[in-house]
């Protein structure tokens, strides 16, 4: 073992471990249930890529990217141009993220299926792949990036560390190593190019480089996984050595949380689907402030004098933005999100628009909000308290949003959330193929199919029957 590969006594070779179990695992070993909550996560991400797919985020990335494009082979979801792989992974990593309305792993805020899946679905239009072998690929990924998040979260968070993009490339290196075929050697290889690529700052937060964090993620570690299959060496140790990912970006290494239970117990079990578009610690804030829209009509809530809300630390820290002037910049305003909830009775990407976000009503009842921080009040849960022209308040506490763990989308809601934000871009006859496309995934023989039917103007059999 070479120098900087060395390690203190007694810390497994975790790196060793973890790539091991991806290449030896097979589809039949992961259980029913698992299998089914990764196709949910897969359906809802590509409902969320498409709808992201006419941002103007997406616009400006393809117009940087397309001159430096290879070979048109893999789409860009919800748009007619192609890119090579590498940079369809990019952009569907950034239209999958950029109306923060995508999955999220909630003991780590990681969202898992943008790095994963937005390198797989690009790979299945240069290489054969079956939806079944995606779909397994995507769950070992999934379980890979979230098993590196928790050994190192908050602490790696907290530092300012965008966990997505940071773990997330292991996630893409995993899944393309598994389908492409690493064996145990190049497998670890990928892990170590994966780390030394890992990046993605906080500081982006309410900019058009956040959704890049897992854009990049899903490159990267479809890079990495093509380099060691290059025989591309890298270091063997790169999650646990001295200088290795986890020491160098934590001050927490929980290797436990990576090795504990490999195979029988699933994080991608724990994923969860957003109900509204934007941060998830903002969700039991426009959760309640609905409720409270609905219980008391319209008129009754354009009499607000004041609003106040009681959450954890953590939201005010993620989304403390009073003033925010875009609607990107209004998904971290928990100020904005609960006017938006209450005024208007959206949480959806149309609450976060540049538009909504200068609205004048909007504003005003924003200014009219006032959001304490509570330790002792759960991370999930808000109280909010309204005050009226007339000196009457209401309140409600919201324990666990819509759209937790607690209280799951189920699928019709998912489907829901799918039309809504695809059919705005592709129109409903394409959107109802693709829905039907995308749950059949385990049935496909060519798992590219879901991508091709994401084109503007696509037909399926199932659309030409009807």
């Amino acid at each position: 073992m070479s120098q900087h590969q060395a390690t203190a006594p007694g810390i497994p070779k975790v790196t060793e471990i973890l790539a091991d179990w991806v290449v030896t695992i097979k589809g039949s070993d992961i259980a029913p249930d698992i299998r089914r909550e990764g196709l949910r996560t897969f359906v809802n991400w590509v409902g969320c890529a498409v709808g992201g797919a006419s941002h103007e985020t997406v616009d400006r990335a393809l117009a940087a990217a397309t001159p430096f494009s290879g070979k048109p082979t893999s789409t860009v979801l919800g748009r007619s141009e192609k890119l090579d792989a590498l940079h369809a992974a990019l952009l569907n990593g950034i239209t999958s993220h950029v109306l923060d309305y995508d999955d999220t792993h909630l003991k780590t805020i990681i969202h898992p299926a943008g790095p994963v899946a937005s390198a797989l679905l690009a790979l299945a239009e240069m290489r054969a792949i079956s939806g079944y072998d995606l779909l397994t690929a995507l769950i070992v990924g999934i379980e890979v990036e979230c098993r590196i998040g928790n050994s190192v979260y908050p602490h790696h968070y907290d530092r300012g560390w965008h966990i997505t993009g940071t773990a997330g490339v292991f996630g893409a290196a995993a899944a393309v190593g598994k389908v492409i075929g690493l064996n145990q050697q190049q497998m670890r290889w990928a892990f170590g190019l994966a780390a030394t690529q890992s990046s993605g700052l906080r500081e982006m937060f309410g900019t058009m480089t956040k959704s890049f964090h897992p854009g990049r993620a899903a490159q990267n570690g479809m890079f990495a996984a093509l380099l060691a299959e290059a025989n591309f060496d890298s270091s063997e140790r790169a999650i646990e050595a001295p200088r290795g990912f986890a020491n160098v970006m934590s001050d927490k290494q929980d290797y436990s949380e990576i090795l504990d239970d490999l195979g029988t117990r699933w994080e991608s079990a724990l994923n969860s689907y957003k109900p509204f578009a934007c941060g998830i610690v903002i969700h039991p804030t426009i959760d309640g402030c609905i409720q409270l829209r609905d219980e008391l009509g319209e008129e009754k809530v354009r009499r607000i004098r004041s609003v106040e809300l009681t959450a954890h630390p953590l939201v005010l820290e993620l989304t403390g933005k009073t003033a925010p002037k875009t609607g990107l910049e209004g998904k971290f305003s928990v100020y904005h999100a609960a006017a938006a909830a209450l005024l208007k009775g959206d949480g959806a990407p149309t609450a976060f628009t540049d538009e909504m976000v200068n609205d004048p009503e909007i504003i005003a009842l924003r200014d009219r909000t006032k959001a304490t921080a509570d330790k002792n009040c759960h991370e999930a849960s808000v109280d909010i308290l309204l005050t009226f022209d007339d000196g009457t308040t209401v309140s409600k506490r919201v324990e666990r949003a819509i759209g937790s763990k607690d209280v799951p989308l189920t699928d019709a809601q998912i489907d829901h959330k799918f039309t809504v934000q695809s059919a705005l871009v592709v129109g409903d006859a394409v959107t109802k193929a693709l829905l039907e496309t995308s749950w059949k995934l385990e049935e496909l023989k060519d798992a590219a199919e879901v991508a091709r039917a994401s084109v503007p103007g696509s037909t399926s059999k199932t659309a030409a029957a009807e």
